[in-house]
């Protein structure tokens, strides 16, 4: 019997943990887990050898993640747009032989971000080594990593006195009154057009 004020129980036991009559399982188990990690690592590590020394990463763009919640934040985007490609001047096929990611769906809200990204595209270039067929590579240590990182660290938390006027300042008050201002402006217009008139 239960006893005192508690949650009356409800357990739903019907997980099938076992292949049986009763039906097929229904638990997914990943018992591969660590036999998958050692075949991702070594897929990459074979195709960088393969396309070696060009990097394993695509050059990508710095955008804002969706909604409100989170616009304030960036992040690495899906590829540049044809708009941000062409500002830099570059095409879409040649840009896609020389590891750079093109998005044909995204577009550029922002004058600010279209101009970032151009940067981005353009340093990228100024940087490039393009070797031709039949070069020796050797000399060249293939790039590991993300290629030109976003920089997420914060400023320094700048310290400031506090005088005698910053003390004094009445916020609160300076904001009811701008308020209170704004509310009366169109009144008081209207009053000073009726004296003009008269």
């Amino acid at each position: 019997m239960v006893k005192h004020n508690n949650q009356i129980p409800n357990i739903h036991c019907h997980k099938k943990y076992c292949e049986s009559s009763r039906g097929p399982l229904k638990v997914k188990l990943a018992l591969d887990q660590a036999s998958r990690k050692k075949s991702r690592r070594l897929a990459r590590a074979k195709k960088a050898a393969a396309i070696a020394p060009a990097p394993l990463q695509k050059l990508r763009p710095v955008v804002h993640c969706p909604t409100q919640k989170y616009s304030a934040k960036t992040k690495l985007g899906r590829g540049f747009t044809l708009e941000e490609i062409k500002a830099a001047g570059l095409s879409r096929k040649y840009a896609q032989t020389i590891g750079i990611a093109v998005d044909h769906r995204r577009s550029s809200k922002t004058q600010e971000g279209f101009d970032l990204n151009v940067a981005r595209l353009t340093a990228y270039k100024a940087n490039l080594v393009i070797l031709k067929k039949g070069d020796d590579a050797s000399a060249v240590a293939q790039f590991k990593g993300t290629i030109q990182p976003i920089d997420h660290s914060k400023p320094a938390i700048e310290m400031q006195e506090v005088t005698d006027e910053l003390k004094n300042f009445k916020a609160y008050t300076t904001m009811r009154v701008a308020r209170q201002e704004t509310r009366v402006a169109g009144y008081r217009i209207a009053v000073e057009n009726r004296k003009k008139k008269e």
